[in-house]
């Protein structure tokens, strides 16, 4: 007991007479104190005392599919320090191959009373896949907040870039430059952000069946990116779109070892514009999510729902930019 006193009061600033006040719930300490001594207790995994179980912490989880990829931590430095700001406290909860999963992610959150949870590229943008801890969270009536396009039937608030204009300044800038046999490397079948970038192209390239030797499937990895494009270019594809930064380097690798130059054969636009692409041999052509602004709005839209001032169910969409860089060229012959 005198090591659990210790830790929450070195962890909520205050002194551990203050501690012990707050969880016998004695009168004499601001609900300011109150409330970090609460979320400190939370954060360091104590249970609450019984009689202090049935609120929430003002702790909010932020459920993220990997570290690996640079626009999760960038994402994830946006929201936690808005959520700072606002006065919660973010319990960062990052997925790794073989490691904790996202279900489990969520009954761990629920075990701490969070406040509410967003979740990025989770399951949720996967038709195919289970969604029944969703559920879980909508049967507590928790806020959730999910960034980037998912099932539509989930009901949760969304914050999204808007894949079809993405799509349209991609194909615009390689149309502008020539390229006339154009390919487009996307996540899984079942993601929803990569279907809605395929129906953009469709429409906005005019694409019947025979166009679609001209879209390849891959993980959301370099490996996979690699296999997905070589297919592109042994077809003659002479400029790529890619649903991510990560899939445009890996693209790039694969038309290297096919011994073509990027950009001299082989044009690539990305999606992201994450940290390091302006460093990357040729600097990447990628679009850019306005992940700044997009993090704000989901911390907004959770903490509207937690202070009870209702739940705005569309999706908002924001406008993208296109980054021109190196990696993007007049197709050959041109």
């Amino acid at each position: 007991m005198t090591k659990r006193l210790t830790e929450v009061a070195k962890k909520a600033g205050v002194s551990e007479a203050t501690v012990s006040r707050v969880l016998n719930g004695r009168d004499g300490v601001s609900e300011t104190t109150r409330t970090a001594v609460l979320t400190a207790l939370d954060v360091l995994g104590y249970e609450r005392p019984t009689k202090l179980r049935g609120e929430r912490a003002r702790l909010v989880g932020l459920v993220l599919p990997e570290l690996q990829n640079p626009i999760f931590p960038a994402l994830a430095e946006v929201v936690t320090g808005t959520l700072a700001q606002r006065g919660y406290t973010p319990a960062l909860c990052a997925r790794t191959i073989g490691g904790v999963s996202e279900m489990d992610y969520v009954e761990m959150l629920l075990d701490h009373q969070v406040s509410g949870v967003i979740f990025a590229g989770g399951s949720y943008a996967l038709a195919d896949a289970k969604h029944d801890h969703y559920r879980r969270l909508t049967d507590r009536g928790l806020p959730v907040v999910l960034v980037n396009a998912g099932v539509d039937e989930l009901g949760f608030p969304r914050v999204s870039t808007d894949d079809a204009v993405a799509v349209e300044q991609a194909y615009g800038h390689l149309r502008s430059l020539g390229h006339e046999r154009i390919g487009m490397v996307l996540g899984p079948e079942g993601h929803v952000p990569s279907r809605r970038k395929l129906d953009a192209m469709v429409q906005a390239a005019g694409w019947g069946d025979a166009e679609r030797e001209c879209v390849e499937r891959s993980s959301f990895s370099m490996e996979g990116a690699r296999v997905a494009a070589t297919k592109l270019v042994e077809r003659g594809v002479t400029g790529i779109i890619c649903a991510s930064d990560v899939l445009a380097l890996g693209t790039i690798r694969a038309a290297r070892r096919l011994g073509r130059a990027v950009p001299a054969d082989i044009s690539v636009v990305g999606y992201d514009d994450s940290a390091f692409m302006t460093c990357t041999d040729p600097p990447l052509t990628t679009v850019r999510q306005p992940i700044e602004t997009m993090g704000q709005a989901a911390v907004d839209l959770l903490v509207t729902q937690i202070e009870g001032a209702g739940v705005l169910q569309d999706e908002l969409l924001f406008e993208p930019e296109l980054v021109v860089r190196g990696s993007t060229a007049p197709a050959p012959g041109r």
